[in-house]
């Protein structure tokens, strides 16, 4: 790209998430104190942020209109590697999500599902934006997010599943789906759930049996049990930094990654979550201010696609923390530990930052 446009790079959308990605390395580094088996994770989440920084700009530097000659091949490579995963995959958390790369590190197909969603479903919306309320341009779209909620949804992990599913939904409202189709994909939703639920494995189950009845199973309730204390007690200053009973005793399990929220509501108080909360609202309206600016249909629905990930996950792991949702799995955005899903968001950083670029520069 040449070098004015570079200078359109949106900077204030980069300090938010920097903000954002270091205020939760240090939250993890209190999460884990006194845990032997953790104590190296804040040093490798500074790592992934590092790779996350060169990821995004790499994927910036390339113009994201080029992705419409080659999404085919990279939709097809996704697929492989989901249903690899199926029959080679390392199971963790119930779930057989993950494949070792030459016994090297461990990738995460259903992470990058997510970004081939939202490449291939733009891609043929903003080709049939015309006959967009036709039903055979409905059924194109639906056939491409078939295989990847479906292969997501047989590792089993309902939760990536589901953000594929909301995810798919985000991109087809934006492209221009009307509110009747809407509502006739959530009477078909309906109607489908008993066979979700039978489908769903039994600890997928358990979780929302437990949400719907916490005295039904009352040691797995435990952990939400536990979070909710943690929010509670926090106050509006919190505990202090490292002097979180619940997080430093150890009630709380995965208490860096899933339950980081309960970490800063103790810790931190009401002020902390409320702060974390503002900044990931700053990087929400700072993509949606993107998509709403872009040049052309694809490159606002790679834009909302993103933005849609970070909104629907951010609701769902705070509503966890808080016992408003069942428990899913679902990490918070650029805040809890793990390299694959931080390496996923920052991939989407960096394609609307492309776009940024673009649109600005197409204005000068």
């Amino acid at each position: 790209m040449i070098r004015r446009q570079w200078r359109q790079f949106d900077w204030i959308l980069l300090l938010a998430v920097l903000i954002v990605s270091l205020y939760g390395m240090v939250m993890i580094q209190s999460a884990v104190q006194g845990d032997p088996q953790l104590a190296t994770y804040p040093q490798r989440q500074l790592g992934f942020i590092l790779v996350g920084l060169v990821l995004m700009f790499i994927v910036a530097a390339f113009d994201y209109r080029s992705l419409g000659s080659i999404y085919v091949p990279l939709y097809v490579i996704v697929i492989a590697l989901l249903a690899m995963t199926g029959i080679l995959g390392k199971s963790l958390f119930g779930a057989q999500s993950w494949i070792e790369v030459f016994g090297l590190f461990p990738i995460q197909p259903s992470e990058l599902a997510k970004i081939a969603m939202t490449i291939a479903l733009g891609r043929y919306l903003a080709t049939h934006q015309e006959t967009i309320g036709q039903l055979g341009t409905l059924v194109g779209g639906l056939v491409i997010m078939a295989p990847l909620v479906v292969l997501v949804f047989m590792e089993p992990d309902l939760g990536t599943a589901i953000v594929l599913a909301v995810e798919g939904g985000i991109i087809f409202l934006v492209a221009g789906l009307t509110l009747r189709h809407i509502l006739s994909a959530g009477v078909v939703g309906a109607l489908s759930a008993p066979l979700l639920w039978s489908l769903m494995r039994a600890h997928q189950r358990n979780r929302i049996l437990i949400f719907l009845d916490p005295t039904a199973d009352p040691d797995s309730f435990f952990n939400v049990q536990q979070a909710l204390v943690s929010v509670g007690s926090g106050g509006w200053l919190g505990k202090g930094y490292g002097q979180g009973t619940q997080s430093q005793l150890h009630f709380l399990r995965v208490r860096h990654t899933d339950f980081i929220f309960s970490v800063v509501a103790e810790e931190m108080g009401f002020v902390g979550a409320v702060l974390l909360l503002l900044l990931l609202l700053v990087v929400m309206m700072r993509l949606w201010r993107i998509a709403a600016q872009a040049p052309d249909a694809f490159g606002q629905l790679l834009v909302a696609g993103g933005a849609g990930i970070i909104l629907f996950q951010t609701v769902v792991n705070v509503g966890m923390n808080m016992g408003l949702l069942p428990v899913t799995g679902l990490p918070l955005p650029f805040f809890s530990y793990g390299g694959n899903a931080y390496f996923s968001l920052m991939i989407f950083l960096g394609l609307a930052q492309s776009v940024a670029m673009t649109k600005r520069s197409q204005v000068l």
